[in-house]
């Protein structure tokens, strides 16, 4: 499998592609490609037995491609927890780094990986990382983009792709991060920050990609 496919699989997995049907656009906005290639590639895995698409409705992983996805995953977020953990990158560093490091990893690598880090669940963006064979811990599928003024809940994950991860770490908001909704528009969502008081806004595309938990 190309590198590129992968990307891919790994992203209709971070965005929810795993137990529910996502749009194409999602997949755009996700790996800042053209409307046109991501059309092309989604032929591409429903031919491979990766992906169903039901026309107008989505695009969902196979159980094949579930699999093949979840161990993506798996190798992108070990990598993550050993640049922070056993190299001392910073958590808004890693993200290009284990991007490289994810293609050429076996699975013997990766099991050996884990081990040394003692079975890591979870990766510094918060995202769960699967077990050898591709099983996981659910996690939240409320995305932050879908919440309403008063609502209150903690950042529990960040989609692995860098504008987003750049964007919420220039604003000072991390995983883990416990807030109250205070405003909303057709833009942005404005959070009160709980650990400061502080109000931030959030664009809406970028909140999409940032899941939480009420």
């Amino acid at each position: 499998m190309t590198p590129n496919k992968e990307d891919y699989l790994k992203m209709i997995f971070e965005i929810g592609g795993d137990t529910a049907l996502i749009s194409n656009k999602q997949i755009v906005a996700g790996l800042n490609v053209s409307a046109a290639s991501v059309s092309e590639m989604v032929t591409k895995l429903v031919e491979q037995d990766y992906v169903t698409h039901t026309p107008y409705q989505g695009i969902k992983l196979t159980a094949t491609g579930l699999k093949a996805a979840a161990l993506l995953v798996r190798n992108h977020r070990l990598w993550e927890v050993f640049l922070v953990n056993s190299l001392g990158y910073p958590v808004d560093a890693i993200h290009q780094e284990a991007e490289m490091l994810e293609h050429a990893t076996t699975p013997d690598m990766a099991d050996r990986l884990a081990r040394m880090l003692g079975n890591p669940l979870y990766c510094p963006h918060g995202g769960v990382i699967p077990d050898e064979d591709g099983h996981y811990l659910p996690q939240s599928r409320v995305r932050l983009a879908s919440l309403k003024v008063g609502d209150k809940g903690h950042i529990e994950r960040v989609v692995d792709e860098a504008a987003v991860i750049d964007y919420i770490f220039a604003l000072g908001v991390h995983v883990g991060e416990h807030f109250t909704v205070v405003a909303t528009n057709a833009e942005k969502i404005t959070l009160m920050l709980a650990r400061s008081g502080e109000q931030v806004d959030i664009d809406l595309p970028r909140a999409d990609h940032i899941f939480v938990q009420l």
